[in-house]
């Protein structure tokens, strides 16, 4: 745990100039029964506040619960289109087919909670081979007010993830993240922060803005 921590901030700290985009995340849950789930998932990625689109991306997959306590284990596809610059007013789009497995676990330390993700992708991109990716993501959810009824509808979310390649370039971003959320009820929660992300040719920012269905 302490060096999932530390790993966390020794990569987040290495801020440089970048400009500021904008993530529009969708994120949806259906349970099937007790043991099966279906995820679904849409991103609009731009490259500014709104409008000049960076990426669009859609995953969705199906997952089983190995315990009642949310250790799951899913099995996924993404679709997504890339809008690149070639130079400064021209763009060229690629489109990506990905096959991912996962396995998430969580835990509990008091009222805070600890989400572990790995994820295994398979990645076909237009007009290239194959390529293979590891991701760990690390997310702790800690509530912040807590109203009458004891119920804590504001929280505060930080996350760190970590991409590695298996080739040449073995690093391949990470990403750090803080943010404030609003539990409406449970099925519906809401979400805003800034998230860096670290690449090897600089940083990026973005503000991300979530939206968690459950149905």
């Amino acid at each position: 745990m302490i060096g999932c921590l530390c790993m966390i901030f020794a990569v987040g700290v290495n801020a440089q100039e970048s400009s500021l985009g904008n993530w529009l995340i969708y994120i949806g849950n259906k349970k099937i029964d007790n043991r099966w789930n279906i995820h679904s998932e849409a991103q609009y990625r731009n490259y500014n506040a709104i409008g000049d689109l960076e990426q669009l991306l859609l995953r969705t997959g199906v997952g089983y619960n190995l315990t009642e306590g949310g250790n799951n284990l899913l099995l996924g596809y993404g679709f997504i289109n890339s809008q690149n610059y070639v130079n400064t007013d021209e763009k060229v789009s690629i489109n990506e087919h990905r096959i991912f497995q996962q396995f998430i676990t969580r835990q509990k330390i008091g009222k805070v909670g600890l989400q572990h993700r790995y994820r295994f992708e398979q990645r076909f991109i237009e007009d290239s081979d194959i390529r293979l990716r590891f991701r760990y993501f690390l997310g702790i959810n800690a509530p912040l007010i807590e109203v009458n009824d004891g119920k804590n509808p504001i929280y505060l979310s930080i996350y760190n993830e970590i991409f590695i390649n298996t080739v040449a370039n073995i690093f391949d971003r990470n990403r750090l993240y803080g943010g404030i959320g609003y539990k409406i009820n449970d099925n519906l929660k809401v979400e805003l922060g800034y998230m860096n992300q670290f690449l090897n040719g600089g940083n990026r920012d973005q503000v991300n803005i979530f939206a968690f269905v459950n149905f």
